[in-house]
């Protein structure tokens, strides 16, 4: 095998190797991955749908004690829920599919403002994916599991109010609020991959126009 036909034996395994890395990371995930103590976020959950001749139904998401969600954003198609404690704090957002749902391949997003507490850590997201077979996944696991909870990081704020969006009031009953526009972190990942991807690509090509220069010579 000539050394141009092992190099390209390489780059493909290890292509193949990133984009299925791509892929298997794909679950249900609370967007942005970052935020500051003391700020409003809108917060997008970014919900795929990934088993098969099974549509997602219902997603559900358990806010943490460290956020306090003041509105929901509408979304058509989908009939929103909030669970409340006794002083009308959100202790879950659920959307509820009207129709089919999401089918294999789909995927969808779902978002809600909130102000994050002043002493905040981490935001741990938990959430429930319902299928229209009644299987649910429970995505709350430890990082590096195979169904793993979304974890928000947050670090410390200026103490003079970090807003990403203004104040807003509690969430009402019907959540009919808009949230406004998602984040622009929302898509980091999947542009972080893409460029890995491309410099790999680039370096192999670079590295196999080296070295066959040097074999000519």
């Amino acid at each position: 095998m000539s050394m141009r036909k092992k190099w390209s034996t390489a780059f493909a395994a290890m292509l193949s190797l990133f984009l299925f890395a791509g892929l298997a990371s794909a679950h249900v995930s609370v967007q942005p991955q970052q935020t500051t103590q003391g700020s409003y976020e809108v917060f997008t959950v970014r919900v795929p749908s990934e088993a098969e001749n099974v549509t997602t139904k219902k997603v559900q998401v358990k806010v943490p004690d460290s956020a306090a969600v003041s509105r929901v954003q509408p979304k058509p198609g989908w009939k929103i829920e909030l669970e409340k404690t006794a002083d009308n704090a959100v202790t879950s957002i659920t959307w509820t599919a009207e129709g089919n749902g999401l089918a294999q391949t789909e995927f969808d997003e779902f978002r809600f403002q909130g102000k994050v507490a002043d002493d905040a850590k981490e935001l741990l997201w938990k959430a429930y994916q319902t299928y229209s077979d009644n299987s649910v996944v429970e995505w709350v696991g430890a990082a590096g599991s195979d169904y793993p909870a979304s974890v928000t990081t947050v670090t410390a704020g200026t103490g003079e109010g970090d807003g990403h969006g203004a104040a807003a009031p509690a969430a009402g009953n019907d959540a009919a609020d808009e949230a406004g526009t998602p984040d622009a972190d929302s898509g980091d990942n999947t542009v972080t991959l893409w460029l890995a991807i491309a410099a790999l690509a680039i370096s192999i090509i670079t590295l196999i126009s080296v070295l066959s220069r040097r074999k000519k010579a």
